[in-house]
């Protein structure tokens, strides 16, 4: 009864429609895909359109359309929409197996499955799709629909029609495509997942021998043509790399364009990046955060802080299950990591490395009766420090008598200096990293330190080629004066100390290997894992913790989570570098003192070390509390502007 209802439906003649038919904008004649490069010239990945769009049938190669009508639908142009010799084939077929088969579908009935009904394979969804075909064909011509079927069926990948295919597997135009290339899409719609050209390639080779038996069988090729085909070489354009900063480059470009650059294409960009520290960063990254736990995430930036190329750039663990990149949009509590800009601000005022400070608890009146209390890391109490030993100790006490010292507005303005944006509202729990930001911003605030003072603005595109207008389009780099050569020097001398008795004191032997300093930063209840380190040549951070904020557990510390991940990466990343060492500016003096009382040694000393001070604002007097002749000789220095007195400093 069925099979004689489509036999009357199928002798209705079809109609001729003169109405358009794409649903999509008509694809630009002259469009290219903009092209990724890293700093070397490599090729990266390309940044495509997001608008579908529709190719009219005189832009297809008539190659692919009768390559698609004789694996898919031989009698396409004689049947009315429904294929009654295929019908009866499947019916046996759905004897012989039990059960409902796909067999039997023309071109035309395989169109409407995909724009109009649903995949599931039961008898009233045959009928309906039956029906609706031999419709269509009344409808519209044998062109049109054909036209219809390459723009609508899919191609694996992400590419819905032969536009997106074309572009996302050969980088061509539908127009441009080879036979041989078409050989092989023609093979797709039977299992996109199966059968794409990135497929396993004796899958895709095997669909493409069907394709050209089939069409040798039909006397559309000969048996020599299709040897020729079988034999040709081709060439794929491969997945992009580097997703996360192939992303964000795509926002860069919007960014100075316009979103409408995107969809124009033509365009060959030299990113800064350098495609083996990123790949690098990559696997590093997903290797070191998986070690701790499969539900974690994590980011990594490295920046040439000379120049503030972004060498590598990684938002999260896997880029195919999440795109969201943490690297430039996660604004998290960066714990103690903000402190080594407290105490460069510190120094610029005046106040030094050796100066004495007391982590004795003090209680702050927040307003309304709220007293608040900061405590250190583990509530422990030290007594007396230095700034140099409070810093690499992170004590939380000091840091906030110091930001107090100092004063909120001073240290929000001097940060903002360095290109991280603070909300001094906040007040004085700035000093614990109470105020969100991105780990890119961050490590942006860290370069100053890491370049003797100077700024460098993040750059991720060098230069931009555009192959329309034939033009180059530079972006050199970008450097301001952020502090001075001798407060980031100074700073840096401290926070070496981290590395080899503080907070990140696993990196001791690295740090032996190559100078270089840094910092850990651990929010309340273990929720963020942080740590930015720097040698003279690359400076990159890394945070670790969940999307949704909770805490990791104890332990889950910047030191114990992010600086082992850190020193992976930078032990390779440097492996190809000279060993260097920060330079002393002569803005810097370096004096013999008495690390107990902060003063300059006397022989009788029972401890003695080298410090560093910004010239002018070392002691004037020896150690008070040890005899012996002077080891330093003591000269009137110069004063600073804004300095507070160059006297060691007792503080409760």
């Amino acid at each position: 009864m069925i099979l004689g209802l489509f036999l009357v439906l199928c002798l209705v003649p079809s109609a001729r429609a003169q109405e358009s038919i794409a649903t999509y904008p008509l694809l630009p004649s002259g469009y290219t895909s903009i092209k990724v490069f890293d700093r070397e010239g490599r090729f990266v990945g390309r940044i495509m359109p997001e608008k579908r769009y529709w190719v009219s049938i005189d832009r297809i190669p008539a190659f692919l359309q009768k390559a698609v009508v004789a694996v898919e639908d031989s009698r396409f142009y004689e049947h009315g929409g429904i294929d009654i010799r295929g019908i009866a084939r499947a019916l046996v077929k759905d004897v012989v197996k039990g059960k409902l088969a796909e067999g039997g579908s023309t071109i035309t009935q395989q169109l409407i499955k995909n724009k109009y009904l649903s995949g599931e394979k039961t008898l009233d969804r045959k009928l309906k799709e039956g029906l609706m075909a031999v419709e269509f064909e009344k409808k519209y011509t044998k062109k049109q629909i054909l036209e219809m079927y390459l723009n609508e069926i899919y191609y694996g990948n992400g590419a819905w029609g032969i536009a997106q295919a074309a572009r996302l597997y050969f980088d061509k135009r539908p127009e441009e495509l080879t036979d041989a290339e078409c050989a092989l899409l023609a093979g797709v719609p039977k299992n996109p997942g199966r059968y794409n050209p990135l497929g396993k390639p004796a899958n895709v080779a095997g669909r493409r021998d069907v394709v050209l038996k089939r069409m040798a069988e039909l006397k559309i090729i000969t048996p020599r043509q299709k040897q020729k085909l079988r034999g040709g070489r081709v060439t794929f354009t491969q997945p992009g790399q580097a997703p996360y900063y192939t992303a964000h480059i795509r926002n860069k470009l919007i960014e100075r364009y316009g979103k409408e650059i995107v969809e124009q294409g033509g365009l060959e960009v030299t990113a800064a990046m350098d495609l083996n520290l990123q790949k690098l960063a990559e696997k590093t990254l997903r290797d070191g955060v998986k070690r701790i736990s499969p539900q974690l995430q994590g980011a990594l930036v490295s920046l040439d802080p000379a120049t503030g190329d972004l060498l590598a750039a990684v938002g999260g663990v896997d880029f195919s299950k999440s795109g969201y990149d943490r690297a430039f949009y996660a604004r998290r509590q960066p714990g103690s990591a903000i402190k080594p800009l407290i105490y460069a601000a510190a120094l610029e005022k005046g106040i030094t490395a050796a100066s004495i400070w007391n982590d004795t608890p003090a209680a702050y009146n927040r307003g309304n009766n709220e007293i608040w209390q900061p405590l250190n890391y583990g509530r422990e109490q030290y007594g007396e420090l230095s700034l140099r030993q409070a810093l690499a100790y992170s004590n939380n006490v000091i840091t906030v008598k110091l930001l107090e010292t100092i004063g909120v507005p001073y240290f929000v303005d001097f940060a903002g200096k360095t290109g991280l944006s603070l909300r001094a509202q906040n007040g004085l729990s700035l000093a614990l990293g109470t105020d969100e930001v991105t780990l890119h911003d961050l490590v942006r605030a860290y370069t100053p330190l890491a370049t003797g003072g100077l700024r460098t603005e993040p750059r991720t595109i060098i230069r931009i080629y555009d192959r329309n207008r034939r033009a180059w389009a530079e972006n050199p780099p970008l450097v301001t004066p952020a502090l001075s050569p001798a407060a980031a020097f100074v700073t840096t001398r401290m926070l070496k100390d981290v590395m080899v008795y503080g907070t990140a004191k696993s990196l001791k032997k690295f740090s032996q290997e190559h100078p270089s300093a840094g910092k850990t930063g651990t929010t309340d209840d273990y929720r963020d894992a942080w740590f930015v380190g720097y040698t003279p040549q690359v400076i990159t951070g890394i945070w670790v913790g969940y999307d949704k904020p909770r805490p990791g557990g104890k332990g889950f510390t910047g030191g114990a989570v992010a600086a082992p991940i850190w020193e992976r990466f930078m032990r390779t990343a440097l492996s190809a570098r000279p060993v260097v060492d920060f330079p002393k500016p002569d803005t810097v003096v370096s004096v013999t003192i008495d690390p107990t009382t902060g003063y300059p040694a006397n022989a009788d000393c029972p401890e003695k070390r080298d410090e560093f001070y910004i010239s002018g604002t070392q002691p004037t007097s020896n150690c008070p509390k040890h005899g012996g002749d002077p080891l330093n000789p003591i000269t009137p220095p110069l004063q600073l502007p804004n300095a507070e007195g160059p006297q060691p400093v007792s503080n409760p």
